[in-house]
């Protein structure tokens, strides 16, 4: 296979098959265990703790840059361009159809979408009468987040059953810098590693082929008809695709927007796959990131090219698994939604 791996986007999943297979979800009643997994103060303090600390080692550097004025070009950006904020992300939560006891729980009540656990329920998990205990509330969450678990549900089943593209090479980057001059374009503090002129060069010698609207409406207005795609919010459910590097960042998106319906651990794990994701595609970029610890990859070479394919595969393959499990967690919650809801 060449580097100019990529497919026909005309044949993407269309959206009418991903609404019939919803459509054959199980009841929620066969998807929602008879018996919560319940977690004593000891099982679940142990996870909140261990979440804190994962967080911590990304949030806590961003915290004290952002306090001493300073920025990072790499490392604030899930911070930044994404609105889930530190102390947000900081705050650990067990998911959907899982039952926290102990009097710490009960805080939790004040907390959004949860709620204490009714005698009914307590006894329905096996707990005695009078345990402290607090979960999910799914019928508030489900109807204030509708929308949210519906349009998730479609974006991440489409993306996932189409065939990935592999010939983009991070060119979205490029294409955003392009002609700088003349539209008085300046990044604050980076400088482009080529030059302006060798940059336009790049951008004027390869194929742009961008499927990601959030890429695409940063480009500069003289790079918008170079591309050979024209991704838009309209299509963007028809045109994601799984090779593309900020599709699969947005997994990380996704998974908050669905906060505290998902547990803290998928939410780090697709957080972390986010970041490393950017890394990449800053290496890739036009800028010079040498000082700050990324070295680049020169995708205007042969040899470029091949390596940002070669990592581009490994992020695909790693985010298509963290798609599944996120499917899996969102199959109850839209099973409950009800058939009404999937039309």
């Amino acid at each position: 296979m060449g580097l100019y791996s990529t497919v026909d986007l005309s044949t993407a999943v269309d959206l009418a098959n991903v609404v019939e297979q919803a459509k054959k979800l199980p009841d929620p009643a066969l998807t929602t265990p008879a018996r919560p997994l319940v977690l004593p103060p000891g099982d679940w303090s142990a996870r909140e703790a261990a979440h804190a600390e994962r967080v911590s080692r990304y949030a806590d550097p961003y915290l004290a840059r952002r306090s001493a004025g300073r920025k990072h070009p790499v490392e604030d950006f899930l911070f930044t361009y994404y609105t889930q904020k530190p102390g947000q992300l900081m705050r650990w939560h067990p998911g959907d159809g899982t039952v926290l006891t102990g009097a710490e729980a009960a805080a939790r009540t004040g907390w959004k979408y949860y709620r204490a656990v009714s005698a009914d329920e307590l006894a329905a998990a096996g707990l005695p009468a009078g345990t402290i205990a607090v979960t999910l509330d799914r019928t508030l969450f489900l109807a204030e987040r509708r929308d949210a678990v519906l349009f998730a549900q479609v974006i991440l089943a489409g993306t996932a059953a189409r065939p990935a593209q592999f010939g983009c090479f991070g060119l979205h980057e490029w294409a955003m810098v392009y002609r700088q001059e003349k539209f008085e374009l300046r990044h604050e503090y980076l400088t482009l590693r080529l030059g302006a002129s060798g940059t336009d060069r790049v951008v004027e010698d390869n194929r742009i082929r961008c499927s990601h609207f959030d890429a695409f409406r940063f480009y500069t207005p003289d790079a918008v008809p170079l591309n050979q795609l024209e991704p838009s919010r309209e299509n963007q459910r028809t045109m994601e695709q799984p090779g593309c590097l900020h599709a699969n960042m947005d997994l990380y998106k996704w998974a908050y927007k669905l906060s505290p319906a998902l547990p803290s651990e998928l939410v780090m794990d697709c957080f972390e796959l986010s970041w490393r994701v950017r890394a990449m595609d800053m290496q890739a970029s036009p800028y010079d990131l040498t000082e700050w610890g990324y070295p680049p990859i020169p995708i205007e070479t042969t040899e470029g090219k091949a390596a940002y394919v070669e990592h581009q595969r490994a992020f695909s393959a790693e985010a298509q698994a963290l798609r599944t499990r996120l499917l899996a967690e969102l199959a109850p919650l839209f099973a409950a939604l009800g058939p009404e809801a999937r039309q």
